[in-house]
């Protein structure tokens, strides 16, 4: 199958951009794409993307929607907003992390407007996205999984299908399963260095402890490096990561599931964006251990 397949790429945040460049320099695909903030959206003009004004520009006449956006409120009003120029057939790909309640509503919607529809969150930060490594979790119907793997193989390495039915949530529930332990590690690294710090402990002298061990781990090396160079560009922010651990908690309180250290991680989330952390790596909920400003962890 050789022939060009256009896609729209709706958000192209920290990693909608990425994925989007991925596509465009892929070959075989005719890329548009679309962000709130048009500025964030221009750069992929240089990948070869056609950038629109509107959701409904990028997605007239094009064959797959790709959706990367903030949550299941902001999926869904990008594509109501885009719903007079849908194509009927086309293939929605909603890869944002929305949590298992709202994914219902989006597949309600993608098939009254006759929209093929995957759940399809992914795993992986900023530099997986850029280096085309995510992992797709995808839930979708067989008859358009040769289409939805060929945008999965630009944006990332491997796929992993979890369901027939996307409207299932089978692969959101996956993913908040996943991200309760990157909040768990992202947590633990946070205040296992902030305890270090308050007790004249060397943090490297826990990194050297730990080093090449069971309780060692690239994700640990990886935020305490960030903590301990006092940098944090953003690859999930603490603002993601806040939601994130919200959709966790409700998920797991509706199933049944107590989640202390959720609830506890969504709370020290909370407490470092009201620091002004926000848009900052979630390596920076460091911050939250300290005081009201969290200046003493500086």
């Amino acid at each position: 199958m050789t022939d060009t397949i256009s896609v729209a790429v709706l958000g192209t945040g920290i990693m909608g951009a990425p994925m989007a460049r991925n596509l465009a320099g892929a070959g075989g695909f005719d890329v548009r794409v679309w962000n709130r903030t048009r500025a964030k959206a221009e750069p992929l003009a240089a990948a070869g993307a056609r950038v629109a004004d509107t959701p409904a520009a990028a997605v007239d006449g094009a064959d797959v929607v790709l959706t990367m956006l903030h949550d299941g409120a902001a999926a869904l009003s990008a594509v109501h907003n885009a719903a007079p120029a849908l194509r009927d057939g086309a293939l929605w790909l909603q890869s944002s992390t929305v949590g298992v309640d709202a994914i219902g509503s989006l597949a309600e919607f993608a098939a009254r407007q006759d929209l093929g529809f995957v759940d399809a969150p992914v795993l992986g930060t900023k530099e997986p996205a850029e280096n085309a490594k995510l992992t797709i979790l995808a839930a979708g119907p067989t008859e358009v999984r040769t289409r939805a793997e060929r945008i999965f193989s630009a944006i990332g390495q491997r796929t992993l299908w979890v369901g027939e039915d996307g409207a299932t949530g089978a692969a959101s529930a996956l993913k908040l399963v996943v991200n309760n332990w990157v909040l768990t590690l992202i947590n633990g690294t946070g205040e296992t260095l902030a305890l270090a710090k308050g007790l004249g402990v060397d943090p490297r002298t826990f990194l050297d402890a730990v080093a090449g061990g069971p309780l060692d781990s690239g994700y640990l090396r990886a935020k305490s490096e960030l903590i301990l160079s006092d940098t944090y560009p953003p690859s999930f922010t603490v603002s993601a990561a806040r939601k994130d651990a919200a959709l966790i908690a409700e998920a797991a309180e509706r199933s049944g599931v107590r989640m202390d250290l959720a609830t506890a991680a969504a709370e020290r989330l909370c407490r470092a964006e009201e620091q002004g952390h926000g848009q900052e790596d979630g390596a920076a909920a460091y911050f939250a251990s300290f005081g009201p400003e969290g200046e003493a962890g500086r």
